[in-house]
């Protein structure tokens, strides 16, 4: 752990060392040239350090790293049984919002991603190094051990160390063990392409656990099948499997990140998805983070010019399929990352969207053949990496993994095939193509292609089994795994949808975000001034602030499943309407058209509106609340008992119900 900080020392030793050897060590550390006022800030932030430590044992660390949210905390302290987090405003006399979550932020992340502050408290503290004397600290403390923040102005910071040793109890933390502990960030996808954008490498925000040592081994063999490629002008192709969460993604995006197009890099990469929501908020929140971070800098940039470059790096799979009709060159990208690969369309779905949407009739290859022979106009060498998902049912039109190997097969038996051998497992479903494409002269087999451990939110780790057994009324398998759950993933019911907003207001600390999300057939919920038919930008939703009415956190838009795939929230409000409804008999699926509820009948769309619901309830990483309405006698399209047992169905398995 003592890594994560550029310096690192016990409070005795920091008190003995000269200003100037601190800062040193600092600046040695900096991937940057160190300004004077970087330098001349640190020097204030010792100044008060040396003056309120005076008299304390413990461990003192500066420019603490936080890799998941790619910024470092100023200082961490561990004195007794508390740790304590502290950001300094150097130069401000007010105690602003923003500094106030940023450094709750950071408690918060010590708190559920550092195994050795799991148990112990955490107090942040935010110092405004200009500010006058601040009132006598109150000390308010959370169920999990992390206290709200603290203000302290140029001369509180005593007394808030002092107040919170004096009130807080429990063992002295063994400095050792704590920072020897292992630390296991689990980004969202937002977070890690930020992160990832930004320069930092796979392993910086990845778990850094033996168990994640996977994740490093395929994004590094990714990295030496690129080099091997462009050294050896050949053309690969590679079959990444993974366990669900096990960061599949996030191994493509790393692959995407060390190859992005810049004058003086040859290997122009892109990162490719047929998710057009994810793609939007990844192409937003990329050219955000970078605008303000080359603003900070001093550059006078664009954000429109800033936004061409995000767009060359992550870009829908159907854009650069259109670019190769309209140009017979090759694309100027040698390394493409095709994100779930298996969802590329087949020859009949490829053939009748070219004929109705693009003018072309005739046309004769599935979507994977047609992008490996874009890429094969490469004269000299390329990489495709298809990251592969499996264990999903597979919606109209959708070739699955086997396409692609198919087309190998046929048409390109001079690309070399790096395989996962785990993708002749059943839930692949390619066991056949696998077997037929071992057979060309350069398929290798790899095992550091799959990642076998799941990298899931910190605390929904058991959520996917306890959703599993939910929808498939297996009441008693649901009960036992939301038992195992519950304590660290609240999952709460209610008929009162004022009181769900309520709950999840009071349940978001720092810059958490919440949201209101429901199914795109729940056409009845317009009484709750939800109506699922308005059109939700999933980029103001999902990334604009508390103050902004189109973003989540205003809980008036109803994101679907559409819009919320491949995303996360931290808390979520789901609204249960009356389209899937539980029986005696098990789930009963209804389409609102007209003025009435019709049964859905087909196998297959029942099994996406089981899947809608299956996406809503898999989107919060930290816990939910579920708003089953009351129904109305008087309305025949929201009669009580559409809802009355689903409520009493899922009380039954455990979830608490909100007063």
């Amino acid at each position: 752990m003592q890594s994560r900080a550029w310096f690192s020392a016990t409070v005795a030793q920091f008190l003995r060392l000269p200003a100037a050897q601190v800062i040193g060590e600092l600046s040695t550390h900096s991937t940057h040239t160190v300004e004077l006022t970087q330098r001349d800030a640190w020097l204030r932030q010792i100044e008060l350090l040396r003056r309120d430590l005076a008299g304390h044992d413990g461990q003192l660390f500066l420019e603490f790293s936080i890799p998941r949210m790619g910024r470092r905390v100023d200082a961490v302290v561990l004195i007794g049984a508390v740790v304590f987090v502290v950001e300094f405003k150097v130069g401000e006399r007010a105690f602003t919002g923003a500094g106030r979550e940023q450094v709750w932020d950071y408690a918060l992340d010590l708190k559920n991603f550092h195994e050795g502050s799991h148990a112990v408290a955490i107090v942040p503290i935010l110092i405004a190094t200009e500010a006058e004397a601040t009132p006598s600290p109150e000390l308010r403390a959370d169920a999990d051990g992390v206290y709200h923040p603290v203000f302290a102005g140029r001369n509180g910071m005593r007394a808030v160390l002092d107040r919170a040793l004096a009130e807080i109890v429990g063992p002295v933390i063994d400095l050792a063990c704590w920072t020897a502990a292992p630390y296991r960030p689990t980004p969202t996808i937002i977070e890690a392409a930020r992160a990832l954008y930004a320069e930092h490498s796979v392993e910086a925000i990845a778990r850094h656990d033996a168990e994640a040592r996977n994740l490093r081994l395929t994004s590094r063999r990714l990295e030496a099948l690129v080099d091997e490629a462009m050294a050896k002008r050949r053309k690969i192709i590679c079959f990444v499997t993974g366990v669900p969460g096990a960061g599949k993604t996030l191994v493509g995006l790393n692959t995407a990140t060390r190859h992005r197009r810049e004058l003086e890099q040859p290997t122009h990469a892109v990162f490719l998805s047929g998710n057009g929501p994810l793609v939007a908020v990844l192409q937003e929140a990329l050219t955000r983070d970078d605008l303000a971070r080359r603003k900070a800098a001093g550059e006078r940039v664009k954000k429109g010019q800033l936004a061409k470059s995000v767009k060359a790096f992550i870009q829908n799979v159907h854009v650069f399929r259109d670019e190769a009709l309209h140009h017979p060159g090759p694309p100027a990208d040698h390394v493409v990352i095709f994100d779930e690969a298996q969802r590329a369309w087949n020859l009949h779905q490829t053939a009748s969207f070219m004929r109705m949407r693009k003018g072309q009739a005739g046309f004769a290859q599935s979507e994977p053949e047609f992008l490996i022979r874009y890429m094969d106009r490469h004269t000299d060498w390329a990489v495709v990496v298809c990251l592969v998902g499996g264990g999903q049912e597979i919606n109209t039109g959708e070739a699955g993994i086997g396409a692609w190997l198919d087309a190998l097969q046929t048409h390109f038996p001079d690309w070399h095939v790096h395989i996962s051998p785990r993708l002749t497992e059943s839930e692949y479903a390619a066991g056949e193509a696998v077997e037929r494409v071992r057979a060309l002269p350069h398929t290798h087999f790899e095992e550091d292609l799959h990642l076998s451990v799941s990298m899931r939110s910190f605390r929904a780790e058991n959520v996917s089994a306890f959703v599993k057994a939910l929808l498939d009324c297996a009441a008693e398998e649901a009960r036992a795994s939301f038992a195992k759950l519950r304590d660290r993933y609240p999952i709460v019911l209610t008929r009162d949808l004022t009181v769900a907003k309520h709950w999840i207001r009071a349940q978001a600390r720092g810059t958490e975000r919440y949201g209101l999300v429901a199914s795109s057939k729940a056409q009845r919920l317009k009484p709750h001034a939800i109506n699922v038919r308005m059109e939700v930008n999933p980029v103001h939703w999902f990334l604009n602030d508390r103050d902004d009415t189109r973003s989540s956190f205003y809980l008036e838009d109803a994101a679907t499943e559409f819009k919320v795939q491949g995303l996360e929230l931290d808390w979520v409000c789901l609204t249960w309407d009356a389209d899937l409804r539980f029986t005696p008999k098990g789930w009963a699926f209804h389409s609102f058209e007209g003025s009435r509820w019709n049964q859905i009948h087909k196998h297959e769309k029942r099994a996406y509106l089981r899947n809608a619901y299956r996406v809503l309830l898999t989107r919060a990483r930290q816990g939910m609340v579920i708003f089953v309405p009351l129904g109305d006698p008087s309305d025949h399209t929201r009669p009580p008992e559409y809802y009355d047992a689903t409520f009493d169905y899922l009380r039954s398995v455990g979830m608490a119900v909100l007063d």
